[in-house]
């Protein structure tokens, strides 16, 4: 470089002091200036001890900028000596050759989130991250040495600090390859974090797309499952009124609780006018003019009131124009299709049209199809409908066509993204309207389509980092919903009822011997199974580690580490209780798992002896040891979890400075609800102040804890909004789209997801003077978390504004894109499916042993399906391996089926599935997540039997009663002989 250039360096240096300050490593720099004389280096090594790398930084700029005799070409060394050490970002500030303004916002939004997660984030496992960094080229190798020193120096933490310090520096790009890193290293929920998506949201909010129905899945809480508690419990994931995937659902006839449609009062019949507010009806407008749109209004601004006032102007125009009109409303859980019957379109329209509901718990009376021809409105879960869809599509004459309805409404349309049944029905829509432009074409007649109509609060932001990928997911929403604009409202304050926010920081606990004792248990199972963990215990990170160990174990049949892990599971997640619940929560969970451990493990009958092994003696003596310790120090308060301390204040205060407090809180898994309740109902101070309090868990049997009934969930709403219960305490279930009465104080406790759940928990705070309040310990991330959805939300709301101001050919350009793009995705994954479906092997071709204690069950050929979804083994060799347990906790009838019990092997204990009764014919019926499958040399594990590429024979009922026939037959025969 010439000296012109120089100056020229020295000026840009000046332009981009502050950031460069930023970006600049100066340690290993300074060693690579040679132009820079001693004593300026020393001054710069001793800024750097005493104040840090920025403001070191800051003097070597000054430094450089002010010194006039540094030899011609100063300025290539420069920049040489920044690539060199891995500062390539600040290289190209250098050379005046800075990112594009939008790429540059975006990088600096992911160094903010990389800021606001760290606390998150240095759970990670240190090492294994820093080394496919450096692979991924975004450490030098200096940079890999002294993280590893670190942290072997400092331990964990200390190094991730330094490695998250290091990867900001790196050039815009650096982020998705991070997040590369994590994925490989198994930091599934980290990467998930830092994109916005929360743990298996779709399997949170769509509570009919489970793949076996909960009857079959029924009790799993004992050795079986191998997903942990807190990720398999994470946000409720069983939902409200959960049901199944594939249901043969017809409605019920059955009789009106009320009479919504003889009464002759005018006055009555004036209540069912609807009467929309000015806001509304500008929302609604372009719906009125027959255009496909979303509606984007606040929880409780009356978004179901104005979907039934277009419902019935799209009726009324339909039939002044002479030709037939049916409305589908699609909802997401099956509470929320009698909610909407009730509440809103049956009270308003039931008087001038036929409304009929249909869900998963309908009866047995009459078929889908009919009740579409009959009725002009028809309220069901999307399930349903997708299931029909699909018959028709596959020429069952009992499917139905999307071509039948006129208006499609679709209620919590966020949830219409891929992998979603909304998706799924959209696609068909989509599919359907391409075809219709090639029939115009060629001169043909298109098929007719509904009108689309989705409701939502908040489609929130899909974990974009920036700007323009916050305006992306909005527009690929309207592309999916096929909108032609979606509508929002800006409300004045007067109009909005916006809850107070705060958030209640509690002290950090400056003794756990409690969490000690545990961790000191966790230490001697570490030991004996010479496992060497990453991660501190009590964390997500260590629950991934330790369940890829149970995984891993059961794959190799090393029962040691599989039962050592499947214990250090349940001592992680009395850990993670202990701190946000009591200690006596965290203790008789544990106690309880060992007792029921111990169960399995006694011989059922005279029959059968189940063994017991070295490794699980040692694993309950070691829990009796120190039981009683353990027992000592869950009764002193002075212990407990400063939470607790800081949710009692936040409640007492709601009800003492309040004439009529009603409130809810959110808390992350069923068992920390029900715990809570138990707290506060055992409490006599919360009875002091009026507190009465129940709580609202999912419907699916998919945790340790048992799940709550559809009428149990319904007694419970009911009570809240008579005013009975006063305090809800709920998982994540109840923050979306179900009636619950006006809250004025909502709390989320040590809870924080995305920010489509953030609007949706904070809008159950509708009454007035309402408050919404995050109770946090200091130190754990969750407040910082919620900064996070904070500013996605304000995200949302410009990239609304910006989608809404949109040029209209180019807004149509780009809809036109991300359908084509999601039709053709769809193709080429249903080709794949076809490609998989013919490579299925012959059921010979595998083989399936217990998970614990790896002794041989049976060969694929011995399995059945009943109803397409249940795996049976009705051969007499497999009924003598295993025996029948009750099961207490499902007593319930299911369509031809139900279930009696549970099974478990006779050797170990290991529960293996549950007892079907089929047509009265006892059926045992496998769990796949409990065998370890073997397919010539491979062995592997899998969670659900979709996952295994083997297409089973369907059970044959004949030949198996005509069996029992036989055998009943010869029974009788040898009675009479005697």
């Amino acid at each position: 470089m010439s000296s012109d250039q120089d100056a020229e360096t020295r000026h840009i240096l000046d332009c981009f002091r502050d950031r460069l300050k930023r970006l600049i490593q100066v340690e290993p720099l300074l060693d690579l200036l040679h132009f820079l004389e001693q004593d300026r280096k020393d001054r710069i090594k001793a800024r750097l001890r005493e104040e840090g790398n920025a403001s070191a930084a800051a003097l070597l700029i000054d430094e450089i900028i002010r010194s006039q005799n540094y030899e011609r070409g100063w300025s290539r060394e420069l920049v040489a000596a920044l690539e060199t050490v891995g500062c390539g970002h600040a290289a190209k500030y250098v050379l005046n050759s800075p990112p594009e303004p939008a790429e540059e916002t975006e990088n600096d939004s992911c160094v903010r989130l990389i800021d606001l997660l760290q606390l998150t984030l240095v759970d990670m496992k240190t090492a294994d991250v820093c080394v496919r960094c450096r692979e991924l080229e975004l450490l030098t190798r200096e940079d890999l040495e002294n993280i590893m020193k670190l942290t072997e120096n400092r331990g964990n933490i200390g190094g991730a600090r330094l490695l998250l310090k290091r990867l900001v520096k790196n050039e815009a790009g650096w982020f998705s390859r991070f997040l590369q890193a994590l994925e490989e290293t198994e930091h599934h929920e980290l990467a998930r974090e830092l994109r916005g998506e929360p743990c298996n949201e779709d399997e949170v909010m769509s509570v009919e797309s489970v793949e076996e129905p909960a009857a079959t899945d029924a009790n799993m809480s004992g050795s079986g499952p191998f997903l942990p508690p807190v990720l398999s419990e994470d946000l409720d994931s069983g939902g409200l009124g959960a049901c199944v995937d594939n249901e043969e659902v017809d409605m019920y006839k059955e009789g009106e609780e009320e009479d919504l449609t003889e009464d002759d009062d005018p006055a009555e019949k004036r209540k069912r006018d609807i009467i929309l507010r000015d806001y509304q009806m500008e929302v609604a407008r372009p719906a009125l003019e027959e255009k496909n749109i979303i509606i984007c209004l606040p929880t409780g601004s009356g978004k179901t009131r104005v979907a039934v006032y277009i419902t019935e102007k799209h009726l009324e125009k339909r039939k002044q124009m002479g030709r037939p009109g049916k409305v589908v409303v699609l909802v997401n859980k099956v509470p929320l299709v009698e909610q909407h019957y009730k509440a809103e379109f049956g009270r308003f329209l039931k008087h001038q049209y036929s409304v009929e509901r249909v869900s998963g718990a309908s009866q047995l009376k009459i078929s889908f199809p009919q009740i579409i021809e009959q009725n002009d409105i028809i309220i069901c879960t999307a399930q349903i409908l997708e299931n029909s869809l699909a018959k028709a599509k596959n020429g069952d004459e009992d499917g139905i066509k999307l071509s039948q309805f006129t208006l499609m409404v679709i209620d919590e349309c966020h949830h219409t993204k891929k992998g979603g049944v909304y998706n799924h029905i959209m696609i068909r829509y989509l599919k359907q309207k391409h075809q219709n432009q090639l029939l115009k074409k060629q001169g043909k007649s298109p098929v007719a389509l509904p009108q689309i109509l989705g409701l939502t609060a908040s489609p929130g932001v899909g974990g974009a980092m920036s700007q323009q990928r916050a305006e992306e997911h909005i527009l690929q929403i309207c592309a999916n919903l096929d909108a032609f604009t979606i509508k929002t409202k800006t409300f004045e304050e007067e109009e909005a009822k916006t809850p107070f926010k705060r958030i209640a920081r509690a002290e950090e606990r400056k003794e756990d011997p409690f969490g000690d004792v545990i961790k000191k248990i966790m230490d001697e199972i570490h030991e004996h199974a010479d496992l060497k963990p990453l991660c501190e215990p009590g964390t997500q990170n260590y629950e991934q580690w330790v369940v890829q160990k149970e995984q891993n174990a059961a794959k190799e049949e090393n029962q040691k580490v599989r039962v050592c892990a499947e214990h250090l599971r349940q001592y992680n997640e009395a850990l993670y209780q202990s701190n946000t619940i009591r200690m006596s929560d965290a203790f008789h969970f544990l106690d309880k798992y060992h007792n029921e451990e111990l169960k399995t493990k006694s011989s059922p009958d005279e029959e059968g002896t189940v063994t017991i092994t070295d490794t699980e003696r040692f694993l309950f003596t070691l829990f009796k040891e120190n039981k009683a310790k353990l027992q000592e120090l869950m009764g002193k308060p002075q212990y407990e979890n400063n939470n607790l301390a800081q949710l009692k204040t936040n409640i007492l205060k709601e009800f003492s400075t309040r004439e009529r407090a009603r409130g809810i809180i959110f808390t992350r898994t069923r068992l920390s609800a029900i715990a809570l309740c138990q707290w506060i109902q055992e409490n006599p101070k919360f009875d002091e102040v009026g507190v009465s309090a129940s709580y609202l868990i999912g419907g699916g049997d998919q945790s340790v804890v048992k799940p709550m009934t559809a009428a149990e969930q319904k007694d419970v709403l009911n009570k809240f909004r008579e005013g009975q219960i006063n305090l809800l305490i709920a998982t994540t279930v109840a923050e979306e789209g179900l009636d619950i009465a006006e809250c004025n104080f909502v709390i989320r406790y040590c809870l924080v997801t995305n920010e489509i759940a953030m609007i949706q928990a904070r809008g159950r705070g509708r009454a007035e003077d309402s408050s919404y309040t995050l109770v946090a310990e200091a130190g754990s991330g969750v407040a910082e978390r919620e900064s996070v959805n904070e500013y996605r939300e304000k995200m949302m709301s410009k990239a609304i504004a910006k989608v809404c101001e949109m040029n209209r050919a180019d807004y149509e350009k780009k809809i036109r894109e991300f359908q084509m793009q999601a039709i053709m995705e769809e193709k080429v994954k249903i080709k794949k499916k076809q490609q998989k479906g013919m490579m299925k092997e012959p059921p010979s071709k595998i083989s399936l042993s217990c998970r614990q204690c790896s002794v041989f069950v049976c060969s694929g050929e011995d399995i059945e399906k009943i109803e397409n979804m249940h795996h049976v083994n009705v051969t007499p060799q497999f009924s003598e391996l295993f025996t029948v347990r009750e099961n207490t906790s499902l007593q319930e009838r299911l369509l031809d089926y139900e279930t009696n019990g549970v099974i478990a092997c006779k050797k170990c204990g290991q529960q293996w599935g549950s007892m079907m009764l089929y047509k009265s014919i006892e059926c045992p019926c496998l769990h796949i997540k409990n065998f370890v499958v073997t397919y010539g040399s491979k062995k592997k594990t899998f969670s659900k039997w979709s996952e295994l590429a083997i297409k089973f024979p369907a059970f044959d009922y004949t030949q198996h009663a005509d069996l029992l026939a036989e055998d009943s037959g010869e029974e009788e025969e040898d009675m009479e002989t005697d």
